[in-house]
């Protein structure tokens, strides 16, 4: 700091020189200085100055900084000066400070706005992105960690037009995936939340990042930070790996071609001591969950969606997942989203659902996600419906009653006294019939025994008794849609015999 305490003057000659004019003294020798060592002591005194005089630092020494990055690049102390003053004046991270909602608010505001106009004026010219990007190839710690940052920063700032710098750029984007391979964490680490801000919203460059190999160290740093029990690191690289294949149709097949929906089985192998799950695995196991979703999506096309599951069912992943649907100890959300899964469930869990959904005690978005799981194991799909439906008839039911059956869960959930069973219930067996005459017509059959010495009676009849009522009017409307379903075929079958 002697050279910072040079430029202000000692306390005793006088008055001290504001923020602004030492900053322009710095800056004066940054652009004068012919020897190495003055230049390099002026960049790091305004590094150190960039904090508190963002906006002097930014507006009279950004020239200056890219001019250092252009001519001396064989000193690797004064780029690394030079990144990190240019990152505290794009980045907007702050230190925390006491202020009021009102000063703080404000205060974001402008540190935005200076961010980004900084950031514009950087990247005005694309040969200072460009030129950016071959530091990222150094392998000095110095200078390609703080461009790694600054690369970052820009991108948050203005995405899009330095998207397009550097997808144009020779090897752009090659040179930012050596990032991944780098030895040293804290570069690997900052790596890929650079990869997370550069394919965003980007099909072009998410397929080139895809095919230069990102699935497979993506998923070697999974490995190796403990999978599902790993930490903030794996919860980054499942969001890139969620950026590379959501509504990329070509980056989910080549996600399948390339074997790596197998590389997942091991994310979903839980022990069987489930008790207390860190918040951090709750987090890795949703965005693990989440990618099986975006690749048995139904938005797909049919036939990618298929294969996906068919990879899905013979590694063994499926029976993970229903391994954990069925595991005890699992918090609720993390079942809530299995449950989700819609594209990748399977029959024998359906009692076991179908109990949750129909009891008052669970969550209400664990019941919720049942139903639309639910939803969607019948929808086109004639075969569930006749097999729930059959567990309604009279031929079917389990004379001995050790066995619950889906239908009778849907029929104790229909006419329970908890309205969201009732809804749940009454919208799960209308998904059952929907578009299927005949098993609207088998349901005409059902009778329901509604109290002991009374005679049954019919589950349209039940139905009906219970619209009649006045109570509960989202009861009223859950049950109308089975009325209705079956009322159609009773009408038709009344025609017919006249």
């Amino acid at each position: 700091m002697n050279f910072l305490r040079g430029v202000m003057g000692a306390q005793s000659a006088g008055p001290q020189p504001s923020g602004a004019e030492t900053i322009q003294k710095l800056c004066d020798r940054v652009a004068s200085s012919t020897l190495l060592d003055d230049r390099r002591d002026a960049v790091r005194a305004l590094k150190s100055l960039s904090k508190k005089y963002r906006l002097e630092v930014g507006i009279q020494a950004m020239p200056h900084l890219i001019h250092v990055l252009q001519t001396d690049r064989s000193d690797s102390e004064i780029i690394g000066y030079a990144l990190d003053t240019l990152y505290n004046i794009i980045s907007n991270d702050l230190e925390e400070e006491e202020q009021d909602d009102s000063e703080e608010e404000n205060s974001q505001k402008q540190v935005e706005d200076l961010g980004s106009q900084f950031t514009e004026i950087f990247i005005k010219q694309n040969e200072n992105v460009t030129l950016l990007l071959t530091y990222l190839e150094e392998f000095d710690f110095h200078v390609r960690w703080p461009g790694v940052k600054l690369l970052t920063a820009l991108l948050k700032q203005q995405g899009p037009p330095v998207q397009q710098i550097i997808l144009v750029s020779p090897m752009g984007v090659s040179r930012l995936m050596d990032l991944l391979a780098d030895s040293r964490e804290v570069i690997r680490n900052d790596g890929v939340l650079l990869l997370q801000q550069l394919t965003r919203s980007n099909a072009a460059i998410q397929k080139i990042v895809a095919f230069e190999n990102a699935f497979e160290r993506l998923l070697d740093i999974i490995t190796e930070e403990g999978n599902s029990d790993g930490g903030i690191v794996v919860e980054d690289c499942l969001l890139l790996l969620q950026n590379l294949l959501k509504n990329n149709n070509s980056n989910q097949n080549f996600f399948k071609e390339g074997s790596y929906i197998q590389r997942m089985k091991p994310w979903f192998e839980v022990s069987d001591d489930n008790a207390g799950w860190s918040a951090q695995k709750v987090t890795n196991l949703h965005l693990m969950l989440q990618l099986v979703r975006v690749l048995v999506s139904p938005s797909n096309p049919p036939g990618a969606t298929s294969s996906c599951q068919k990879a899905m069912f013979h590694c063994g992943l499926l029976q993970q997942l229903c391994t954990i649907l069925m595991a005890t100890g699992v918090p609720a959300d993390i079942l809530t989203e299995v449950r989700e899964q819609k594209n990748v469930f399977i029959k024998p869990a359906i009692v076991v659902l179908l109990m949750s959904m129909v009891n008052e005690r669970q969550p209400f978005v664990l019941r919720c996600a049942v139903l639309y799981c639910f939803q969607c194991f019948l929808y086109k799909n004639q075969k569930g419906q006749g097999e729930i439906v059959s567990t309604l008839l009279p031929s079917t039911i389990d004379a001995t009653g050790n066995s619950v059956s889906a239908g009778q869960l849907l029929c104790g959930g229909l006419f329970s006294t908890d309205s969201l069973s009732n809804w749940c219930a009454a919208v799960a067996l209308a998904h059952a019939l929907q578009e299927n005459a005949t098993l609207k017509e088998q349901l005409l059959r059902v009778q329901l025994a509604t109290s002991i010495g009374n005679p049954p009676v019919s589950l349209l009849q039940q139905c009906t008794n219970i619209l009649s009522q006045g109570d509960k009017i989202d009861r009223r409307i859950a049950i109308q849609p089975v009325i209705d379903g079956t009322l159609t075929i009773s009408h038709g079958k009344a025609r017919d015999l006249e």
